[in-house]
């Protein structure tokens, strides 16, 4: 009589032993898998940090973290130099890199690029009120601003009689063009876009094509074929849904199309 007690009792104690576990397990959440983002915050408006601030900002952050949200994954950044972000996807440190990456042979060997999210390039600035200036052959014998060492200075100054003047910096060649000393701009694409997404486009606009562009590159490491694809269809419906043109409007101004 006692074995059948205790071997009753084992039963009923295994019986809600079995319950309980079966209980936790329905109320355990799965966890957001981590997406890790690699970049080189120091290339404003694409990734850098404000003074004082912790968190990153710019076009790449803002499209990284989209993509990530889309995918239902939580993004985490990994800011280290440029030079160590292909290594770094390579060892599985991160599984994404976003840094303003041009899209080249030599990059294809080593990594996987997603479709491209962005042509840079240079690009011409005029006034708003300027009617004669549509692209660079409109600036052959006007007077051109540029900042000193830059692509821009160089394309300017194969403009036939072109007067060029170089500036330190884009904001005291965009000051010059304000007030009327010269007719026009030339500077990258991206640099001149966040000027005018700062508040210049009151007053000025872009004009013609990119020029001698470079596509950027969102890279995954090579082989890992399912996030690649995961990355492409984010970006396709981030573009599909307007996503993606609200960010490009934050950073730099307008829409080129």
């Amino acid at each position: 009589m006692m074995k059948k007690l205790l071997i009753l009792m084992m039963a009923i104690i295994s019986a809600v032993a079995m319950l309980v576990a079966g209980c936790g397990g329905g109320e355990k959440k799965a966890e957001t898998k981590v997406l890790r983002v690699g970049t080189e915050a120091t290339f404003a408006p694409f990734e850098f940090q404000k003074e004082g601030s912790k968190t990153y900002d710019g076009f790449d952050m803002d499209l990284a973290r989209a993509i990530g949200k889309q995918m239902g994954r939580k993004v985490e950044i990994v800011n280290m130099g440029f030079d160590a972000l292909i290594p770094a996807l390579n060892a599985g440190n991160i599984d994404l890199v976003a840094a303003g990456m041009s899209i080249t042979d030599e990059r294809k060997q080593a990594v996987s690029f997603s479709e491209p999210y962005y042509t840079s390039g240079l690009i011409v600035m005029v006034n708003k009120d300027n009617k004669e200036v549509k692209s660079i052959k409109d600036l052959e014998g006007k007077r051109i601003a540029v900042q000193i060492g830059t692509t821009g200075e160089k394309k300017a100054r194969t403009v036939k009689d072109a007067k060029v003047t170089a500036f330190n910096t884009n904001t005291e060649a965009a000051m010059e063009m304000k007030n009327k000393g010269v007719d026009a701009i030339i500077n990258d694409s991206p640099v001149v876009g966040y000027y005018l997404a700062q508040g210049g486009n009151a007053t000025a606009m872009t004009v013609g094509e990119i020029m001698e562009a470079e596509q950027y590159g969102l890279a995954v490491k090579k082989g890992n074929d399912q996030l690649l694809a995961d990355v492409n269809k984010a970006i396709a419906e981030l573009k599909k849904s307007g996503e993606y043109d609200k960010i490009y409007k934050t950073w730099f101004g307008e829409v080129k199309k």
